[in-house]
């Protein structure tokens, strides 16, 4: 439903997120580290979240990422609309273009009932649940970095 790029992002933002209050920044090598996935890719998919200034980003020794938002107010929601967009929102569950939903003028297609619920379940999942919130619930676990 959402890409690896976006899966990324909100696992890099939970580990962010869940550093000790004395960590300002977090490096983008530590960051690939402790979540396995690969710097070039990860730095692309941080670049993009800072664009949307939900990171704060500095280059050099001391330079790294933070949250530029109050992970309480950052949600899932506005994760995936900035590294995926909105098609999985917006789109046409067969069709390659607007659903229904939105372009009232368009003919509903055959799965439009059945997914119209889905799409809002699944809107209101990413709407309520913040960063701060998947971090809340984790506790301490190793869980958030497998």
């Amino acid at each position: 439903m959402i890409s690896n790029s976006c899966r990324y992002g909100i696992r890099a933002l939970i580990y962010i997120a869940s550093r000790p209050a004395s960590t300002r920044m977090t490096g983008l090598k530590q960051i690939s580290k402790d979540l396995k996935l690969p710097a070039p890719y990860l730095a692309k998919i941080l670049q993009q979240l800072a664009k949307r200034k939900i990171l704060f980003s500095t280059k050099g020794p001391n330079g790294g990422f933070a949250l530029l938002k109050d992970p309480k107010k950052i949600t899932l929601l506005d994760i995936v609309k900035t590294i995926d967009g909105d098609d999985v929102f917006t789109n046409c569950l067969i069709h390659n273009t607007s659903c229904a939903c939105v372009d009232k003028q368009k003919d509903p297609c055959p799965l439009h009932n059945n997914y119209a619920g889905v799409r809002s379940d699944l809107i209101k999942v990413f709407e309520d649940n913040t960063i701060h919130d998947i971090v809340k619930k984790a506790g301490k676990t190793e869980i958030l970095f497998i």
